[in-house]
């Protein structure tokens, strides 16, 4: 299936709300993590919405994000191509302010015909200037010559996230009447709320989650005749009846990116420990550069070939992926896969 963009993806949205589930939005901090989400959505037939932020664009393209945007959308569309399901990108948490570049990422991002829907993300800002700032950011997309989706947020999560520190102090619940107000104005097409969970690594820490405010401001958005999808971020830390409440509760979209970086680490560490004996040399055994091709031992490349953790890695992530799939609801609900 081609790699989808805005118009999909909305239509992806509006089956998700009629059929009372939803979608993990994955953010992808290296390759082998994609290749692994495409193939458990593939598997279980569920329509795929992956992420990338501008640090993991620069990350991507050595310092440059826009050469990082440009290798990972050939990248994610190569590899679309070969799956049943839809597959669509998300630019995850850019903040559209004038006075930095920021702005002009965004830009870059609209241009590049790239992403199916963008996240502006001006929720430090004061109610008004979060306003005024989404707002310009939607007429911004609007010129685009493909439809993009723009995700908007309200309300303040607690934990980092593109190196800005929110404190648990610091973060807040939406309140129904102001996402009413929000969404009326600025014409964002899906609405990021704070419901108490958490960017990042959440264990030992007790999370006041508030599945109530999701339905409280889905309802609201509802009676005024605004239907946006709501999207949860922070939710690695989220139990499975916990991510079932959000969804019954009008959570379309939750955002995932911690555990899968944890998945990738631990797979390949438990690899390279299982295989130690086969890639570290013993103590009194020298010559690294030239692969102790003097010395009795050696290495075996049958496992110090990257590729072979690599395929570890991808294998885990599918299983993950289609677990997660099911948890929401989007296994077997793909319509490209259907048709």
């Amino acid at each position: 299936m081609p790699y989808c963009h805005g118009d999909d993806l909305e239509r992806a949205y509006r089956h998700a709300r009629d059929g009372g589930y939803g979608f993990f939005a994955s953010n992808v901090v290296q390759f082998d993590i994609l290749v692994g989400l495409l193939r458990g959505a593939d598997r279980v037939e569920s329509d795929l919405v992956v992420q990338i932020n501008e640090e993991t664009a620069e990350f991507y393209g050595d310092g440059d994000p826009r050469a990082g945007l440009r290798a990972f959308g050939s990248y994610l569309q190569e590899l679309a191509a070969s799956k049943e399901v839809g597959v669509f990108c998300n630019i995850d948490h850019v903040r559209p302010d004038d006075e930095d570049e920021d702005e002009e990422f965004l830009r870059a991002c609209v241009q590049s015909g790239i992403p199916s829907s963008v996240m502006v993300d001006a929720s430090a800002e004061p109610f008004e200037a979060n306003v005024e700032r989404t707002r310009d950011a939607v007429e911004l997309v609007s010129e685009a010559e493909q439809e993009i989706l723009v995700e908007a947020e309200l309300g303040r999560v607690a934990g980092e996230e593109g190196g800005v520190e929110t404190t648990a102090d610091d973060a807040f619940y939406t309140d129904p009447e102001r996402a009413v107000e929000f969404v009326d104005r600025t014409g964002c097409d899906l609405l990021a709320i704070s419901v108490g969970t958490q960017h990042g690594v959440a264990s030992d820490r007790k999370l006041d989650v508030r599945p109530d405010v999701a339905r409280s401001v889905d309802d609201a958005l509802r009676d005024h005749g605004l239907e946006v999808p709501l999207v949860v971020h922070g939710s690695s830390g989220l139990t499975d009846e916990q991510v079932r409440a959000f969804v019954d509760a009008g959570v379309r979209k939750f955002n995932k990116n911690t555990r899968y970086q944890y998945e990738y680490t631990r797979t390949a560490f438990d690899y390279y420990r299982n295989h130690e004996d086969s890639i570290v040399p013993p103590d009194d055994v020298t010559g690294r550069e030239t692969l102790y091709s003097e010395s009795d031992w050696s290495p075996e490349k049958a496992h110090f070939h990257p590729s072979v953790a690599a395929e570890e890695v991808r294998t885990r992530l599918a299983d993950v992926m289609a677990e997660l799939a099911e948890l929401t609801g989007s296994a077997g609900q793909s319509g490209y896969a259907r048709s």
